[in-house]
This record gives structure tokens, sequence and C-alpha cells, in this order.
């Protein structure tokens, strides 16, 4: 938690207790300092100054709430949305070239592009960090060219598959860009698991926005259909690939607040509470899944040494599970009662060693196909990213075990944060290093 470790190092010191506190407000942090000054008299009640500081936030909460909450800055927002929509639109073309004769450049290009006008706004509104941001988007963007630059050099029989593979990394790197440039190079574990939870509800809130431009599109090309009027391609390619350029911004400024950190975010209502609600609910369900799952293995056992289509359903379950309980876990356990804690502790931790084990399958799998018919450059990619969930999965259960159950939160929080690190080294090797590797 976010001025915990601080505030107990001032619990005892008036004057550096208040220079915290004025330094959360400049950050537009009162939220977070008030819930770490809350617990840590919660752990010691005798303490006279952090009683103070109680009662003192516990009578001015709506205060402190109202300066920690800003509108969305839409007047920065919506041009550089429109902007990022248009640039998508003009790398698009109906019978334009394909890149290698495979795939639309804007489907392998698009992160990169509409991540340029998130990042914009991100420091433009936090009227901060330009140098940061200059920097990490220039590095997305020479990937991007080293992307476009290496894939022809491949063997023909390589190009496809690392295609594929760019149409899945790239994104993830811009996602690496987003979270350099909030939190720096170096940043708690509480911000970064704040910077993962905001991830998980731009990316839905982006799926909602598309879902009203499908819906908004097809009721417009219907109208003009009803009055025997075509719509030139050009225009077509405006509203489905241009809109769809709209959404990553949009979605970021409709979420995220640049001017607090992710730790400072407010996790407490809207959105964010919708699904962190959604995750807890799904969490039972994915559990029973996961019985039912591991109890029919053993009559299919061979089915993903043997089909590459079970071993693909496998991996995406993995991501499911990962993402899943990233999603239920609580950015403060003083928002839940200690027995739905219990219980949560408990749904997690046995999703956790489920997943585990699954996963553990899963890899086996993938080794022995290796084994029989080469490595490849989707098995090698397969076989990293199965290691670090796996990884992952095991230091949750680990730590939790370990730490306990008045520190479960925090310890799970700090591997989710702990395990993006990985994330971000293993794509970086997919994007850069794999393609030396086949040339």
């Amino acid at each position: 938690m976010k001025y915990i470790q601080e505030i107990r190092s001032a619990s005892e010191d008036p004057q550096q207790l208040e220079s915290i506190y004025q330094d959360a407000s400049a950050r537009r942090e009162n939220t977070a300092f008030q819930s770490a000054l809350l617990a840590a008299y919660e752990e010691t009640p005798e303490n006279n100054l952090l009683g103070a500081w109680y009662y003192r936030l516990l009578h001015n909460v709506p205060a402190a709430e109202a300066l920690s909450r800003k509108g969305a800055n839409w007047k920065l927002a919506i041009p550089l949305s429109i902007l990022s929509g248009l640039a998508l639109w003009l790398i698009s073309a109906e019978d334009g070239p394909l890149f290698l004769e495979q795939v639309p450049y804007y489907v392998l290009f698009w992160s990169p592009i509409v991540t340029l006008f998130a990042v914009g706004f991100l420091a433009g509104t936090a009227k901060k960090n330009y140098a940061r941001a200059a920097a990490t988007t220039a590095v997305l963007l020479l990937a991007g060219l080293y992307v476009f630059l290496i894939a022809p050099s491949l063997g023909y029989e390589f190009q496809e598959y690392y295609l594929i593979l760019m149409a899945i990394h790239l994104p993830l790197l811009a996602w690496v860009t987003l979270g350099i440039t909030t939190l720096g190079l170096k940043s708690g574990y509480d911000d970064r698991f704040g910077f993962l939870i905001k991830s998980v509800e731009t990316m839905i809130t982006a799926g909602l926005y598309l879902i009203f431009g499908i819906v908004l599109g097809g009721i417009t090309v219907g109208l003009f259909s009803a009055l025997n009027v075509e719509i030139p391609d050009v225009w077509m390619r405006l509203i489905l690939i241009g809109g769809f350029g709209l959404l990553p911004t949009l979605a970021v400024a409709t979420i995220y607040d640049p001017t607090t950190s992710p730790a400072g975010q407010d996790f407490t209502q809207g959105l964010s509470k919708f699904i962190a609600t959604m995750m807890r609910i799904l969490l039972p369900l994915l559990l029973a899944v996961l019985v039912v799952y591991t109890f029919l293995i053993p009559f299919h056992f061979m089915e993903p040494f043997e089909q590459r289509e079970v071993l693909i359903v496998y991996n995406a379950l993995l991501f499911a599970i990962m993402g899943l309980l990233m999603g239920a876990t609580p950015i403060d356990p003083k928002e839940l009662s200690p027995q739905t804690q219990k219980w949560l502790r408990s749904g997690i931790l046995a999703v956790a060693v489920l997943g585990a084990l699954i996963s553990v399958y899963a890899l086996a799998a993938i080794i022995y196909r290796t084994v029989e018919g080469g490595i490849t450059i989707n098995r090698l990619t397969v076989i990293g990213w199965n290691t670090i969930n796996i990884g992952i999965l095991i230091g949750l259960i680990v730590k939790q075990f370990k730490d306990g159950r008045e520190r479960w939160v925090e310890s799970l929080q700090q591997v989710f944060g702990f395990g993006a690190n990985f994330y971000v080294a293993w794509g970086l090797f997919v994007v850069v290093g794999i393609p030396l590797l086949f040339r």
C-alpha cells in the first residue's frame, strides 16, 4: 500500500507526517494517503499522533475524495483520438499492398500508431514526464521499424508465424510503453498493480466502445442501404478502421487520471467496482470448471500431446486464469469483510493451484511436441510464456503461505507486480530476439 511505510516511519514525528500529507495532496493522492493512514492507525491504535490524523481524515473524507477526483481531459483526448483514427485510416486500403503479401499493414502496426497518441494524452494531461514519454514512444516506433525490416530477412516458412506473433506482441510492447510512461523505470508494487488493474479496465472499456461503435456503424450502413446509397470504400474504411483508431485514447481518458499515480486512482466506484465484483463472481465458476477439467484429464491425457488445437485452448485458458486472479485481487483489503476475504483468498489459492497443475501439463505437452517435431517460433514463444505463468502461479502460492492471512492482499499485489517484469522481458525477446534465431 502506497505511503504505508512512510507513515509508519513518521508515526512519532508530526512535522514529517504533515510533509508526507502535503506531498500526497500535491500529487492528488489523498485517497492513497488516507487509506495508508487508516491502516497504520489500525495497527497501532495507541499512537496518539496517528489517532489525531485518523479522526481528522474520518471527518474530512468527502473533501479529500472531492479533491482527488478530476474530470477527464476531453479537450485533449478527443482531438488526439481523431488524429489516431485518421492515422490508422491512412495506412489502410481495400486493394492496397499487404506486408510481405501476407497481412495488411494496419493489422500489424496499429498498436504503435495509436499508442503514440495515447502517450501524448498521458503526458499532456499530467504536464510532466515529456522526455520519458518521447523516449518510450521512440523505442516503440523503433520496435515497429525493426519488425518491418527484419521480417523480410526470415525464410518464407518462418515469416507467417513471426507476423502472427507480432500482431499479438506489438500490442504488448505498446502496453509496456504506456506502463513505463506512467510508472517510470522504478516503481513500487502498489503502483505496478494499480497500473495492471487500470489496464484491464481500459481494455474492457475499449471493448464496450467497440461494441457501441459496431452498432452505430451498422445502423449508419443500414440507413444508407435503405436509401439505395452505396457508401464509397474510402468512407467505409474511415468508419470501420478510423473508428477503431479512436478507441484506445478515448478508453484511456475514460478510465485513467494521468495527474494521479496508479496506486492513487479511484478503484471504489463505477466500472472499477463492477469489474472487481464481476471477477470475484466468476472466480468460483472458473474453479468449478478447473475441478471438472482436472478430473477429465486422465481420460484424455494424450490429446494436447497429439492435437495442436487442444494445446492452444490450454494456453488461452492459462492467460484467462492469470487475468481473472489479478482482477479478483482487492486493491484494499478493508473494502471486504473478514469472511469475504477468507473465502476470496481460498478461492484464489485453489484456482492458482489447479491452474499451475494444468499449466505444467500443458508445458509437458509442448515440450513433447518440440522434442518430436523440432523447435519452431511458435513453440519457443509458448514455452517461454508457459514457464513465466507457471513461475508466477507458484510464486503466488508460496508467498501466500509464507506471508499468511494478515498480508495476503499485499502478497498477491507484490507477485503480480513483480511478474509483470517477466512479461516485459519475454515480450521484448519475442519481438527482437526470436527472428535472429530463425533467420
